[in-house]
């Protein structure tokens, strides 16, 4: 399946080749090609497991899963002229899944996840894309809308560093706002950017709460321009959307966790609007967890009324059968 902005020609294809691959964040990694700017670039990504859950995996192939290292990144490549200070801008223009995923959340003692003290047990499900939508469980549709988890560039601090926490430079963001028609700004802090991306998501909830988005190996293809002289040093972006699960103003269900502490407020909206699927959707607990990561958007809706604050949680009514 395929988003795409019309009207650009490929000049550079990445496959995902031993060779384009790295797993950690290094500014001394030589890079896959060099471009000029106004160039455009195709990489294949492989998912953030790298291939260790695939189409027909159970739910032990992803807690046996190795975490040494994750997140297999495509890249880096080179930008004439990219030099620190300068924002690269990354025109996101097309995306292509290959036909599966997987949401997930690990045991609970590896503390990933927001809830991991409630869910002891690993958790999986592989989901069948079609075009336009991912099929749950009951009948359940959630609308795909492609993402990148992972794009950034090489930090200026020297050595390798993990591709699980974002950085100034960007990195694992998963900020699902970054689908075709987007541009992403990254501050550039080495000569040449040294730009990478991966871990990509065919759709996911505001919060990524167990985890895990819907993960999938894709093709991402993007132009990139610099930005010079930037003057800003965090990622920032220009998108349409989507804004909800299903990229519409509709009708949702809300959920609300209210706290003197903002994870707390967090983990309580979560806690009841996984409450609410398993009460009137006739989902498990872990399907429900597994819900909320893929479709249920989290929205801060108060920080200014000492000393409680309120988180909202809110799913589509219209992913539901009648």
């Amino acid at each position: 399946m395929t988003t795409a902005v019309p009207d650009y020609e490929i000049g550079h294809e990445l496959s995902d080749a031993d060779e384009n691959i790295h797993n950690v964040w290094n500014n001394e990694l030589e890079p896959a090609v060099t471009i000029e700017p106004g160039e455009v670039v195709r990489f294949e990504c492989r998912d953030a497991l790298d291939g260790q859950v695939g189409p027909d995996s159970g739910v032990e192939d992803l807690a046996n899963a190795s975490f040494d290292p994750v997140h297999p990144l495509t890249g880096p490549i080179a930008i004439e002229g990219a030099e620190p200070g300068d924002a690269l801008a990354v025109e996101l223009l097309d995306f292509e899944h290959k036909g599966w995923g997987f949401t997930g959340f690990m045991p609970g003692e590896m503390g990933l996840g927001l809830l991991p003290e409630e869910f002891p047990e690993a958790g999986l499900y592989v989901w069948e894309l079609e075009d336009e939508i991912a099929e749950f469980v009951n009948g359940i549709e959630i609308p795909v809308d492609m993402f990148p988890g992972t794009i950034g560039n090489a930090p200026a601090e020297a050595g390798e560093h993990d591709t699980l926490p974002p950085r100034d430079v960007g990195g694992n963001m998963d900020v699902k706002q970054m689908t075709a028609g987007s541009t992403v700004y990254l501050p550039v802090e080495v000569e040449g950017a040294l730009f990478s991306t991966g871990d990509c998501h065919v759709a996911q909830g505001d919060g990524e709460v167990c985890v895990t988005g819907i993960e999938a190996p894709m093709f991402v293809t993007a132009r990139f321009d610099l930005k010079k002289d930037a003057g800003f040093s965090q990622p920032r972006l220009e998108t349409s959307g989507p804004f909800t699960a299903t990229g519409r103003d509709e009708r949702m269900y809300g959920t609300t966790g209210i706290s003197d502490d903002l994870m707390e407020a967090t983990k309580r909206s979560v806690r009841h609007m996984i409450e609410h699927l398993v009460a009137e959707h006739d989902l498990s607990r872990e399907e429900a967890y597994i819900l909320c990561s893929a479709a249920v958007d989290l929205k801060i809706s108060e920080v200014v009324d000492a000393p409680n604050w309120i988180v909202t949680a809110y799913v589509p009514e219209s992913i539901f059968p009648e």
